[in-house]
């Protein structure tokens, strides 16, 4: 019913059309909600308050390591593995914050709202459309533009260091400003995919960067934002979880590592039935009469 349905719709707009030999456009229906992880990302007080308690915990460490100088970065030594992580000196360099921008600080929200409202899903043509364009319809994440002016009032500078490209750096620069999260000067505190020969890997950016300054912190919505290791040789991912968890690395969240929610994309959202629920922790309802 509902094909014959469809079929007689488009055999109207030809009707309509005259004897034009154009078909007519496909209509997508929207849908009646965003996706679950688009309403709490970009709608929910929950997401908001979980925000501000991380930038609140950023604030209050990197005010403590102003004061009590570290000798060492919070960036891991090229040569480091997770299990034996060793980290760059500091020795008399300025000291800065580096963060990822996109659903770290800045929140796309009209490119989500494109992608939800359309479902395409994403796409390197649109993405690369909305870096160059978008710039009126970002926000900041909640806690970050207040987050961002308190560390500079400390005299710590930020740095910015994301995956959008080198070509678009402008248009970076504008967005960022339009978040309120206040200027950033590509080389010196924007870092961009397409600076160096690594691709989306950060390592390299995050190496030119400890060059120049103490990073006392660091802050992203990705494993990858911390470092690369967490993404080498394609781990499960159950042991990709296991290596957040295990020591040393796990002293380092909120610890110098901070992370802000996102569940509507990126390396997080993997993982079938056998990743996510183990099979010692499945349950089902007993059988009636097992009750």
């Amino acid at each position: 019913m509902a094909q014959a349905m469809r079929r007689a719709g488009v055999m109207l707009l030809v009707a309509l059309g005259g004897c034009s030999a154009q078909r007519p456009a496909a209509i997508r229906a929207v849908p009646a909600s965003p996706p679950a992880g688009m309403q709490y990302l970009y709608g929910s007080g929950e997401a908001a308050a979980l925000s501000a308690q991380a930038w609140q915990g950023l604030l209050g460490y990197v005010a403590a390591r102003v004061k009590a100088r570290p000798a060492d970065s919070v960036v891991l030594a090229e040569g480091a593995r997770l299990d034996a992580p060793t980290f760059l000196p500091c020795g008399g360099k300025p000291l800065a914050v580096v963060f990822d921008v996109d659903e770290t600080v800045m929140l796309n929200i009209g490119y989500e709202y494109h992608d939800a409202s359309t479902g395409r899903g994403w796409n390197e043509a649109d993405w690369d459309a909305w870096e160059k364009t978008g710039q009126g319809a970002v926000g900041p994440v909640p806690g970050a533009a207040e987050g961002l002016r308190a560390l500079r009032a400390m005299g710590v500078t930020v740095i910015f260091n994301t995956n959008r490209s080198a070509a678009n750096a402008d248009a970076t620069v504008r967005a960022i400003k339009a978040a309120g999260l206040g200027e950033a000067v590509h080389g010196q505190t924007l870092f961009l995919s397409g600076d160096d020969a690594m691709g989306s890997r950060k390592d390299g950016r995050r190496w030119t960067i400890s060059a120049r300054y103490c990073v006392i912190a660091m802050g992203g919505d990705q494993l990858g934002d911390f470092s690369d290791l967490f993404n080498a040789d394609k781990p499960s991912p159950a042991a990709r979880r296991a290596a957040t968890m295990r020591s040393p690395i796990a002293g380092l969240w909120g610890n110098g590592w901070f992370v802000m929610p996102n569940p509507v994309y990126g390396s997080g959202l993997k993982g079938g039935f056998d990743d996510v629920f183990p099979m010692d922790k499945r349950w089902a309802p007993p059988a009636e009469g097992e009750k």
